[in-house]
């Protein structure tokens, strides 16, 4: 089972991640499409910020480190919900899924951030 949180969780998750493993970085996978990554992105706080879309993750998961916290994002929760649980099958223990994407960060953190 893959957790899910909320935007407006993030900081308490990165607490949390800090205090179990304070030498890894949290990761906020986006798993967007480019387009969508330009249209719209987060601002990286006290996180590494990764893009990586959906599609490529298969072929990429050697760039994704096993022992560093993952929080997956997309647009409103759905694709990004698929990549986490794809990692939890390929043996990542600390992943998450960011219910309600970019477009519930945009409402719950950053009101800037552009709606699409």
């Amino acid at each position: 089972m893959v957790p899910h949180i909320r935007p407006a969780q993030l900081a308490d998750w990165l607490r949390q991640c800090r205090a179990q493993t304070p030498d890894a970085e949290p990761i906020v996978l986006d798993v967007r499409e480019p387009w969508e990554f330009q249209t719209a992105s987060v601002r990286p706080d006290g996180f590494e910020l990764r893009h990586m879309p959906m599609a490529s993750i298969p072929m990429r998961l050697s760039e994704l480190p096993r022992e560093r916290p993952i929080a997956c994002l997309c647009h409103h929760g759905g694709r990004s919900a698929q990549v986490a649980f794809f990692l939890h099958r390929q043996g990542y223990e600390h992943v998450v899924n960011i219910a309600g994407g970019i477009h519930a960060w945009a409402t719950e953190i950053d009101p800037l951030i552009p709606q699409y």
